[in-house]
């Protein structure tokens, strides 16, 4: 299974983000994006990639403990950005250490279930919009219509686990569909690290 750790934001959240982004569609250029679609709108933590079935197990116990040392801390969709000249993002704002924080134990527990981890980079929380067909697409005006983005505040309450479903059908601009495998609550409480 392909799989991520992730923070998944309320629907009211995605809402409001919907309608920034149905105007981020009709701006010139936009049509040199590949969007990415609502429902798979989240905020990774910790990519895993293939994650073999019988590591599942081991994978869930770490999570659910990450969960559980982890309080429940507030955020909000904010601003915008891009990576290089492809990938552009909304970002937020909030506890960004105790997302930071998430990210990490997130990452150390599927090391240490046994899942062939990339190299650890430090953790910039994103949501990532769309993606460039080319090089050729300007991404500026899109940051600088996302920058006024404030989204409202909500309280993120839970770790996700995400199962990726790549395009099988081979149809162009197919998107990945997302599912979420399974979820604990976040309970600040300390206990052994994950």
């Amino acid at each position: 299974m392909r799989l991520f750790a992730a923070v998944l934001p309320p629907p009211e959240r995605l809402d409001e983000l919907g309608h920034v982004v149905d105007r981020l569609h009709r701006l010139p250029g936009a049509d040199g994006l590949r969007w990415t679609s609502r429902p798979g709108w989240h905020l990774t933590l910790a990519f895993m990639g293939e994650v073999d079935e019988e590591l599942l197990p081991e994978l869930r116990v770490r999570l659910a403990r990450a969960a559980h040392r982890t309080p429940p801390f507030p955020l909000r969709l904010h601003g915008g950005g891009h990576f290089g000249r492809r990938a552009l993002w909304t970002g937020v704002a909030g506890d960004l250490d105790e997302l930071r924080l998430l990210a990490e134990r997130s990452d150390a527990a599927a090391r240490r279930a046994g899942v062939a981890m990339e190299e650890h980079r430090r953790y910039q929380a994103h949501l990532t919009l769309a993606r460039a067909r080319t090089d050729e697409v300007d991404l500026r005006p899109f940051v600088g219509e996302l920058d006024a983005l404030e989204g409202g505040r909500w309280q993120v309450a839970e770790l996700a686990l995400v199962r990726s479903n790549l395009p099988v059908s081979g149809v162009r601009g197919e998107q990945p569909r997302y599912e979420k495998a399974d979820g604990w609550p976040l309970e600040g409480r300390e206990g052994r690290s994950g």
